[in-house]
């Protein structure tokens, strides 16, 4: 280990790049400097996906362009970047990464990723530190373990894995940061946060931080208040998200044959009770196209439009709703794994901010869906 660190620092010194690790050998995700941002605004600093420091966790920061709006978007790892490719499907381009040398933003399809190294994941088990240079990779690599591999790899790795890290974020969270968070806010924060303002999560942080909402707090207590107001007073209750729906690695849309579990962001689910079982989704129009004409999709004897539950996922908290209690969004610019989609919101203020933020045409109410405004949705 002494031998091929030291080999590390000298290969660092002749290319002209700053040490990645400091003189115990340890790697430091943190920015030793000012780091490169993407994002504008009072909330740049902030990942829009989980509200982490991306100062912190510099070196293995994500960016992406959402290529509709133009919007810069910024992540302190490859698993937020990997969430927020599910939540906009097909309209994340530039993708880029955190070159760990030289600190600096770089193509991320032409780095090298040095996955499973002894350094902590970032959201994630496993860890994924990038290069633009791959003698430096395999420097890395050879000094902290873990193997050179390119992106794409790094990416497939990341997306087998995160059902269980966010299974492992999410038990942390709800042992540690959400109590937490509950006592900061109710002793100290200003009760009437109004968190339906607020778009994505690093947009509270900046009001709570800039506007002292809840006084001087240190970094953590600001991140376990947002974590507790974002993720669990924002819909009255602990998100269980997908796991409620109880969805197995072998379970396909009866409509378009994928499989389900790979897209949890955009999971539904028909109950019936004459039924033994459920039958799950990979969108709401799949699961209104079964809910409509169920005898044309299986063999069960149920009436249309009579299932007894409807389940849906909520876009913006990714929790498990009543589907006949929700409201719609038809014609946005967002896509599913289906193309064109209606996406599902709890409340009726969450669906208009979605409706204006990405060129909605119409919410709807359950009861106002018809087949034929589903089938239009593929036209």
């Amino acid at each position: 280990m002494i031998k091929s660190y030291f080999s590390l620092i000298l290969l660092l010194s002749f290319t002209g790049l700053p040490a990645v690790m400091a003189g115990s050998g340890e790697f430091h995700k943190k920015a030793s400097a000012q780091p490169e941002l993407v994002q504008t605004g009072a909330a740049r600093m902030w990942c829009p996906v989980c509200g982490m420091n991306l100062k912190m966790f510099y070196k293995t920061s994500h960016a992406a362009q959402n290529k509709t709006t133009g919007e810069h978007r910024q992540y302190c790892s490859m698993r937020c970047l990997l969430v927020d490719m599910d939540q906009q499907p097909g309209l994340l381009e530039g993708i880029q990464v955190v070159d760990a040398a030289r600190e600096k933003l770089v193509d991320a399809a032409a780095a090298y990723y040095v996955l499973g190294s002894n350094v902590p994941g970032t959201m994630a088990k496993r860890s994924k530190i990038a290069f633009a240079e791959k003698a430096n990779a395999e420097a890395f690599a050879a000094s902290m373990g873990g193997t050179v591999v390119d992106f794409k790899t790094a990416l497939d790795a990341a997306k087998k894995s995160l059902e269980t890290d966010i299974a492992m974020v999410n038990k942390k969270k709800q042992k540690k940061m959400y109590p937490m968070g509950k006592k900061v806010f109710e002793s100290l924060c200003d009760l009437s946060i109004d968190l339906k303002k607020y778009r994505q999560i690093n947009e509270l942080k900046a009001d709570i931080a800039s506007k002292k909402l809840c006084g001087e707090l240190n970094p953590k207590k600001l991140q376990a208040v947002c974590l507790y107001l974002w993720e669990v007073k924002r819909m009255g209750h602990t998100p269980s998200s997908i796991a409620s729906m109880k969805i197995t690695k072998d379970e396909k849309c009866p409509v378009c044959g994928m499989f389900v579990y790979k897209y949890p962001r955009w999971a539904a689910q028909l109950q019936y009770k004459d039924h033994q079982g459920h039958f799950s989704f990979d969108g709401v129009k799949d699961l209104l196209k079964f809910y409509f004409e169920p005898e044309k999709w299986s063999s069960i004897s149920a009436v249309s439009g009579q299932a007894d539950c409807v389940w849906m996922t909520d876009y913006y908290s990714q929790k498990t709703i009543d589907g006949k209690q929700a409201y719609y969004v038809i014609g946005s610019d967002i896509l599913g794994p289906m193309g064109h989609e209606l996406i599902p919101f709890l409340n009726k203020h969450d669906a208009a901010t979605f409706l204006n933020d990405h060129k909605g045409r119409d919410i709807l109410t359950f009861n106002q869906i018809t087949l034929e405004k589903v089938v239009k949705l593929d036209r």
